[in-house]
């Protein structure tokens, strides 16, 4: 059975209709660290609803359109396939399966999880609903053990300079370090209000990034880091013209 070729699908009955697309399944955590040492990392989800759900896990390479079946990712998981009752749990078990990747820097993978929520009970017979299969997706950062440095020192080592990204105002980071850095927004210093990043922003590992900015040229950005648990932090920084 493929969920993952059900996220856009839409289950109709016949006559009012009523919409069932609320996520049940959360991911204990907002990333998965994947030391290179371990032989397997458990992740956790939780069924926070009141109906029970049936998921499925794969990991993807980058790219959000990659499926359980196409998927290039050097990782397993299991079971790739569960149900989880209201008000419980379930662990999969992450296995690196292998790949020549770099040993210099992180290297970030996807890991995705697709719920279908069951047909409700209380529907009478005939009566419409829609159903819609959820995906939530985090990172993994799959960490090598000769790496130089730690992931909370390399956010004072980012550098920024102002930028233009499609005609927009917008700065670039660049990131020296082994340790990809994530960001919740970013905004100049001053601005009315803060920039979501979308789509998992990051400072890549030894790379760089552009990032439409809010604000006038103040000579300062401020942006907010998410650490290897979850925590946040604002910070400023200057940035070169």
């Amino acid at each position: 059975m493929n969920l993952s070729k059900t996220l856009c699908a839409v289950v109709l009955s016949m006559a009012g209709i009523v919409s069932s697309a609320h996520a049940a399944i959360q991911i204990v955590g907002t990333r998965v660290v994947y030391p290179a040492t371990e032989r397997e990392v458990t992740v956790r989800v939780m069924n926070v609803g009141t109906d029970p759900r049936l998921i499925q896990a794969w990991v993807d390479s980058g790219d959000d359109h990659e499926t359980a079946e196409t998927s290039k990712a050097p990782f397993t998981i299991n079971p790739p396939l569960s149900r989880i009752d209201a008000g419980k749990g379930q662990s999969f078990r992450l296995m690196f399966t292998g790949a020549a990747l770099p040993q210099d820097r992180e290297s970030v993978f996807w890991l995705n999880v697709v719920e279908v929520p069951t047909k409700p009970q209380e529907k009478e017979s005939g009566q419409n609903f829609l159903q819609f299969a959820i995906r939530t997706r985090i990172k993994i950062f799959y960490r090598p053990s000769t790496l130089v440095g730690n992931p909370a020192g390399s956010v004072s080592q980012l550098t920024w300079k102002l930028a233009r990204k499609d005609g927009k105002l917008a700065v670039t980071c660049t990131n020296g370090t082994a340790y990809n850095v994530s960001m919740g927004d970013i905004h100049l210093k001053g601005a009315a209000q803060r920039s979501s990043v979308e789509g998992g922003g990051m400072c890549p590992a030894k790379g760089s990034e552009t990032f439409l900015v809010d604000g006038a040229d103040s000579g300062t950005v401020v942006y907010t880091t998410i650490d290897d648990y979850g925590t946040t932090a604002e910070r400023e920084s200057p940035y070169t013209r």
